[in-house]
């Protein structure tokens, strides 16, 4: 049985990868609610039976087309939303890790309607989560 993404009996974990190449970081554009045309860290939930990095793999895959070595785990973040009723509408456990970019260019795909590298310097033209921001400021440092 699937946990439904909006007012779920539980938290649900998402994996997002900060992808890096040459001082930039891969971005893609959500193509669906909730967060449709907004430009995020491709991601998203972790299978049944699958490990973190797995799913991270299979994600950036999926979402832009690139291979990545995974170098570990920047964050973790709980993204909990309520509605105005003061119910939990979404609730996602979010491990965000940090890689680098190993073969291929963003293409588009799956959850996501476009890819592209971007200036990790010059995020603020993509109107990020402040978290997002955050997560890769922190990741573009790491080892």
């Amino acid at each position: 049985m699937t946990a439904s993404r909006e007012y779920p009996s539980r938290p649900l974990v998402g994996v997002g990868v900060v992808v890096r190449r040459q001082g930039r970081v891969l971005l893609v554009q959500r193509a669906h609610a909730p967060k449709a045309g907004e430009w995020s860290l491709p991601g998203g939930l972790q299978k049944l039976g699958e490990t973190v990095s797995a799913a991270a793999h299979r994600e950036v895959r999926e979402e832009a087309g690139v291979g990545i070595r995974i170098i570990g785990v920047v964050d973790v973040i709980d993204l909990i939303e309520q509605d105005d009723g003061a119910a939990v509408r979404y609730h996602f456990t979010l491990i965000d890790l940090v890689a680098d970019w190993v073969a291929g260019e963003p293409c588009a795909g799956g959850d996501a309607a476009a890819a592209t590298w971007a200036d990790a310097g010059d995020l603020a033209r993509y109107r990020l989560w402040d978290e997002t921001v955050r997560v890769i400021s922190k990741a573009m440092v790491m080892g």
